[in-house]
């Protein structure tokens, strides 16, 4: 669907269209950073031009007798699930756990994936039975904090644009360690470039030059912009940037910080703001830079073997990579005499919802799994949650719509809310209305 603007505009098949006319009003988002060309570097041209790019290395000896499946045992609460540093195996790629935390009255998803390292998209697809900006209270909420690392070098940074997110694997941990980060990408028709990187240069407070195409974009939708924006709330690149060695591109911070986990920038790459501090101090001059896009992931933790599906991107040809993934999968199958659940693998590759889910014969099911999801104690806030504006009569306010529905209004006020920088929004009754 076109709309005259751009942003908050998820691409996720669990939407209602009444949802989709209300995102229309919120007010959209704009990186403004052009594209040139480049040269792919050698290094990475081993993981494109192998159709097998998804599967894991071949284990030395197969497994012999599969997993028995087992009745979900109950876990213990967990203190929290907000640090996505992990150690990782040479020969295996599955990575963190699965959360689970209870709902109250007044949580939005946003709020509970900024708070666990999560983007927009990534807690959407994982709850489809939740509404994003009004869930209903008493419900329970997956936390998917668990990710099965691309296939790419294991050093520096790597960008996965079809899962939205970010993985550091410093140098002193010699691909043993990783962390990960969340992203905001670029919109349809913009996409981020593929390719081998590396980081040119590193800025702080950095000044925004809009490019003359981002320039027009903004004068025809009656928001003009100046030749330069220099650091402030106004600036779309936050407090840090980080500039790739193709010119134009950047990975940054945000004055949008909800507008990660979408495609949302015209190219760039967007971090929450506090991740973006971190990354800038852990990452060096030089670092190189792999950005793949690749919906489907294989691999490999204590001998089970995982899928990890996300939507395919729209520059790339799902009906192909499903086809190719099937066929790969059934010779891997074969070559390592270890048989796969193919019911699940259909199953994960419909439902798409980003979560690693184990594909070994003889494993538990897809309900199990999430059943089995460790719950989170709740903390007593969400962090960067907006904070509405005072019920009272103080101050001065501004009319935004009136509608008979209480459902619509709140949604409504909760989208406002966690626009960039937000529009302290509550929905308050009036005469029967609100």
């Amino acid at each position: 669907m076109n709309t005259p603007v751009e942003g908050w505009q998820p691409r996720t098949p669990y939407r209602s269209r009444r949802r989709k006319r209300e995102l229309i009003l919120i007010l959209g988002f704009c990186c403004g950073l052009s594209a040139c060309a480049y040269r792919t570097m050698q290094e990475m041209s081993n993981y494109w031009q192998s159709d097998s790019w998804w599967l894991p290395p071949p284990i030395e000896k197969p497994v012999e007798e599969p997993v028995k499946e087992s009745a979900p045992v109950a876990s213990p609460p967990i203190a929290s699930l907000e640090t996505h540093r992990f150690s990782v195996a040479k020969n295996e790629g599955v990575v963190g756990s699965l959360g689970v935390s209870e709902l109250q009255r007044g949580d939005v998803l946003p709020d509970i994936a900024r708070h666990f390292g999560l983007g927009y998209d990534e807690i959407v697809a994982a709850n489809p039975e939740l509404d994003p900006w009004l869930p209903d209270a008493n419900s329970r909420v997956l936390i998917p904090a668990q990710f099965v690392l691309p296939r790419a070098p294991r050093r520096g940074v790597v960008i996965n644009l079809a899962a939205m997110r970010l993985f550091h694997f410093p140098a002193k941990g010699n691909g043993a360690e990783v962390v990960t980060y969340p992203v905001g990408i670029g919109r349809e028709g913009r996409a981020t470039p593929t390719g081998a990187m590396r980081i040119a240069r590193k800025t702080t407070n950095p000044t925004w030059y809009p490019t003359k195409n981002i320039r027009d974009d903004h004068l025809r939708r009656g928001d003009p912009l100046p030749a330069a924006v220099p650091p402030g709330p106004d600036n779309p690149l936050g407090k840090y940037a980080l500039y790739l060695n193709r010119q134009m591109y950047l990975i940054h911070g945000t004055n949008k910080p909800y507008s990660v986990g979408l495609r949302a920038s015209n190219g760039c790459i967007r971090l929450y703001p506090e991740d973006a501090g971190k990354l800038y101090s852990r990452v060096p001059l030089s670092e190189p830079v792999y950005i793949v896009n690749q919906p489907y992931l294989v691999g490999r933790r204590d001998g089970i073997v995982y899928l990890q599906a996300y939507r395919s991107p729209e520059e790339l040809n799902e009906k192909s990579l499903t086809k190719t993934l099937r066929a790969d999968l059934k010779k891997w199958e074969q070559d390592q005499n270890q048989p796969l659940d193919w019911g699940k693998i259909e199953r994960i590759l419909q439902e798409s919802r980003g979560i690693p889910l184990p594909i070994t014969a003889g494993t538990p099911t897809v309900d199990a799994v999430l059943a089995e999801a460790r719950p989170i104690v709740r903390p007593a806030k969400w962090f960067g949650q907006p904070e509405p504006p005072p019920e009272g009569k103080g101050g001065w306010y501004v009319f935004a719509t009136e509608t008979a529905s209480e459902t619509t209004a709140r949604r409504l006020a909760a989208m406002l809310n966690h626009q960039g920088p937000p529009i302290p929004a509550r929905a308050v009754p009036k005469d029967e209305r609100y």
